[in-house]
Formats: C-alpha cells, sequence, structure tokens
C-alpha cells in the first residue's frame, strides 16, 4: 500500500478445543513470534494449566505449513494464502514435560550405563 499506511492482516487463531482467539489486525511487518505472544496473552483462563508457557510451546500453521518465529506476516504470504480477508491460523501446543518425563531422559544417556566386566 502506498501513502505511509502499513497493510494490515486481519486473523483469528484456532486453538486445539476449537475455540478462537480474535480476529485481530496485526500490521504486515508482524513477527510470527509476536502472534505467538499475543496469543499466550489471550488464552482462556480456564484452560491456562493445559495452555502454553511461552511462544516455544506454540506451533502456527497456515495454509499447511508451520511458520517460523522469525518471519514476517507478508514472508509467510504464498499464493495458497495471501491473507486477504479474515485468515484463519491453527494452534498446536507443545505438551508440557513432567519432572517423571526429564528424569527418564536423563537416566537415558550412555554415561549412566556401565559395563561390568572385569578384565583378568
Amino acid at each position: 500500500m502506498s501513502g505511509g499506511v502499513q497493510e494490515q492482516f486481519e486473523i483469528k487463531f484456532r486453538l486445539p478445543d476449537g475455540t478462537d482467539i480474535g480476529p485481530k489486525r496485526y500490521p504486515a511487518a508482524s513477527t510470527v513470534a509476536t502472534l505467538k505472544e499475543s496469543i499466550v496473552a489471550q488464552w482462556p483462563k480456564a484452560d491456562k494449566e493445559k495452555g502454553p508457557r511461552t511462544v516455544n510451546d506454540l506451533k502456527l500453521i497456515n495454509a499447511g505449513k508451520i511458520l517460523e518465529n522469525n518471519k514476517t506476516l507478508s514472508e509467510c504470504k504464498s499464493p495458497i494464502c495471501d491473507f486477504s480477508g479474515l485468515t484463519t491460523m491453527h494452534v498446536v501446543v507443545r505438551a508440557p514435560t513432567t519432572d517423571k518425563q526429564s528424569n527418564k531422559i536423563v537416566a537415558k544417556k550412555p554415561k549412566d550405563f556401565r559395563c561390568g566386566c572385569s578384565i583378568m
């Protein structure tokens, strides 16, 4: 667009439970990470326990592609998705790891397994 008016896109976010956040208008220069920060801040209070804690817990999918945090909305445009009209992006939340899962990963390190052989 010309005349110093920045292009904006109207986007809503479809959460895993089928509810939506938005729609809201975002400047074309907004990064995917900025959108994710907005999602984390607007996550439904009733579902905060299962919700994302940081932007790294989220994946945004648009037109079948996972969007990268450092890309702007303008860079994410494609022939399939040109952001004309209202665009719906799908949100995927990475399952949180528990302490038990973290401990299992540590226990599987090769250095924890030692040979019981004796050389005579």
